[in-house]
């Protein structure tokens, strides 16, 4: 064989090792990525593990559909359930039941790859039984404001989306750390939060709306109370004679719910017309609109603090 044959055989096989070598690296990376998958621990202390970013997601309630939204992830959203009203395009996204009741069938037909929860706010015997399906399931439940710039970085893993949760939940950071540095410090303002008026409930220091009070200055007077929301009566609120009530309503400045304390006008929050509402939307989901209740909340109590004799 001649030289100049030798060495075109040599480059032949030469090439043939090297695309040999690149596809096996390439596969090996592949495999390596993939086996990888997205591993995180859910608030319920679950290991949650996709292999890939979900691209099928199903939300189970209306703050969880708020912070995929928030977390970049909205187009990803296949499935919610009623009430997830915000932003304007959650409205458009098929229905699979309520917090009461939902549609196993419907889910399992949407075929998600991932399903987020409220882990307090489902029903723990649906939650099982989409469990069996083998479906990976997320729980969520936020006790303080930071928790909420979490969720929406570990939802933004989750979609891969983290370009636009991170800066997201950077910004809420920012936003609520300015709230807290301007009133926190201020005077406080002895406060009975009524999130239900039959039975009277309301929260106790465990609870994310606590959080937003503490960040205003305010002391919420059952705070120790157990479990999460507590029923009270009306003679445990006259009692601890709060400086301000704050009733959470559907509309905001509909505060009917809040007359009847007027039959007792030697009540501190009466007396110096410190009976304030805030809209449920706003106070109650654990999203970054929280902050704009937040801030409503940190004004009321200035002006509870100005009426001051």
């Amino acid at each position: 064989m001649s030289a100049s044959g030798a060495h075109s055989i040599f480059s032949q096989r030469g090439r043939a090792r090297l695309l040999r070598f690149v596809l096996a690296a390439a596969l090996s990376v592949g495999s390596a990525a993939a086996g990888a998958g997205i591993t995180l621990t859910d608030d319920s202390g679950r290991s949650v593990t996709l292999t890939q970013a979900a691209q099928r997601i199903i939300s189970l309630t209306p703050h969880m559909t708020e912070l995929l939204f928030a977390a970049g992830a909205g187009a990803q959203v296949v499935g919610t359930v009623e009430y997830s009203n915000y932003p304007a395009a959650a409205q458009r996204i098929a229905r699979v039941g309520d917090n009461a009741q939902l549609d196993l069938e419907r889910i399992v037909a949407l075929k998600p790859d991932l399903i987020v929860v409220w882990k307090n706010g489902n029903a723990q015997r649906q939650l099982d039984k989409l469990l069996r399906l083998g479906i990976p399931v997320f729980y969520n439940e936020p006790r303080r404001l930071a928790d909420i710039a979490r969720s929406i970085g570990q939802l933004g893993r989750l979609a891969g989306t983290e370009t636009v949760a991170l800066p997201a939940a950077r910004a809420f950071e920012a936003r609520a750390a300015e709230l807290r540095r301007r009133y926190a410090g201020r005077a406080p303002v002895t406060v009975f939060l009524q999130i239900w008026d039959k039975p009277l409930m309301t929260i106790n220091a465990d609870h994310l709306i606590s959080d937003v009070i503490r960040l205003c200055g305010g002391q919420n007077v059952f705070g120790g109370l157990r479990p999460l929301t507590p029923e009270i009566s009306t003679e445990a609120v006259l009692a601890a004679d709060p400086e301000a009530i704050i009733g959470v309503t559907g509309e905001a400045g509909q505060a009917e719910s809040l007359q009847l304390w007027k039959k007792w006008p030697r009540l501190n929050a009466v007396a110096r017309d410190n009976l304030f509402s805030i809209h449920s939307d706003l106070i109650s989901r654990n999203t970054p609109r929280v902050l704009d209740a937040a801030q409503q909340l940190c004004e009321q109590f200035d002006a509870a603090r100005a009426r001051r004799k």
